[in-house]
């Protein structure tokens, strides 16, 4: 699958994550529109080697975009000059349409608009009409969201995982054998070859980088 398909295909993942923070003072669009952003910077630093599937990578990385959002005050800022960027970008991408009989790739358009396409994604995600909540016949879709005010413990243990694969490779081995494989900090201390003191200091400064990912 192409890096166009990936974020064109995700859209929806996007409006599920979106109608989570529903009713706490952010239009849907923005929220919406914040996480089209996160799904780009996902797809741009999604690493398949690891063996997760993108859906997995992608939530941490949308939230996280959306929960800046609030932070930042709630709103996105698209200037005029974006905005007239946009439109000449949906234009375009009519009359490609049009012209070939099938929807643009993302590549397409940025060859057409001579911008990057990381640029042209991100003005094609913003200018999108939002995913709505439903279909074109009021029913709902078969998506699972949660509620607005809902805690869902599978995004931090998603944050979590993300936070551990950028891990370096010896910090994630303490984590994996002091916590997954629950071991002693000597136990680990042994297959580290390093002693339980070097283990304890270590732990602490890795716990502390990860809570401080994990609340930025």
């Amino acid at each position: 699958m192409t890096r166009d398909e990936i974020i064109l295909n995700n859209l929806g993942l996007v409006g599920s994550c979106a109608s989570r923070f529903i009713g706490k003072g952010i239009d849907y669009e923005d929220l919406y529109s914040a996480g089209c952003i996160g799904l780009i910077k996902a797809v741009d630093r999604f690493d398949e080697s690891l063996g997760f599937a993108f859906s997995t990578y992608a939530v941490p990385s949308v939230l996280g975009e959306i929960r800046r959002l609030f932070r930042d005050g709630g709103t996105i800022k698209v200037s005029r000059s974006l905005k007239e960027k946009g439109r000449v970008l949906l234009s375009v991408a009519e009359q490609l349409k049009y012209e070939n009989g099938v929807e643009p790739t993302v590549s397409e358009l940025a060859e057409k608009m001579n911008m990057s396409i990381e640029e042209t994604a991100q003005l094609f995600c913003i200018m999108q009409p939002v995913m709505s909540l439903t279909s074109d016949d009021d029913s709902e879709k078969q998506i699972e969201i949660a509620g607005a005010d809902e805690y869902s413990p599978i995004d931090d243990r998603l944050a979590i995982t993300k936070i551990i694969e950028e891990l370096p490779e010896n910090d994630r081995a303490l984590i994996k054998l002091r916590f997954y494989d629950e071991l002693t900090q000597s136990k680990t201390a042994q297959i580290l070859g390093i002693s339980q003191v070097q283990v304890s200091r270590r732990e602490k400064i890795i716990l502390s980088q990860m809570r401080e990912k994990l609340i930025s």
